[in-house]
């Protein structure tokens, strides 16, 4: 016996009910009733950055969360103000993670030029850096 017993696949065959149905309806049709399926590697990269937005927003609304909910030796003003400022940017991530995937999507499915990235960068930073501003001053008085 030289060959390897057991190398059989193991895969079964593919189950007819997992197959999308042609008539499936897809969300948002708006989006899906325009172009065609684009690779799909690219549409996992779009979903994946889309739930990266998502992750972010979670860790914004836990720190704000937990910054009122713990007792902090900080100011209670200023804690609760930070507090407040990062579920406000939690609270407006999602947002832009919704409409940053619905733009690509649909870009890929025209076959176009990604579009430029909404910039929800400097709102993020800038909110940051305010929270680090009210927390320290927060800590010193």
């Amino acid at each position: 016996m030289t060959g390897r017993q057991g190398t059989e696949s193991t895969l079964a065959p593919a189950d007819p009910d997992d197959v999308p149905r042609a008539d499936a309806v897809r969300r948002p049709g708006r989006l899906f009733a325009v172009g065609t399926d684009p690779d799909p590697r690219f549409t996992l990269a779009n979903e994946r950055t889309f739930l990266a937005w998502i992750r972010t927003s979670l860790a914004l609304f836990a720190a704000g969360i937990a910054l009122e909910g713990l007792n902090l030796p900080i100011h209670p003003g200023y804690r609760l103000a930070a507090a407040v400022l990062l579920i406000a940017l939690g609270t407006l991530t999602p947002a832009h993670a919704w409409f940053g995937w619905l733009r690509t999507e649909r870009a890929l499915r025209l076959s176009r030029g990604l579009p430029p990235p909404t910039n929800m960068a400097v709102p993020l930073a800038t909110g940051l850096l305010t929270v680090g501003v009210l927390l320290t001053v927060g800590l010193l008085r």
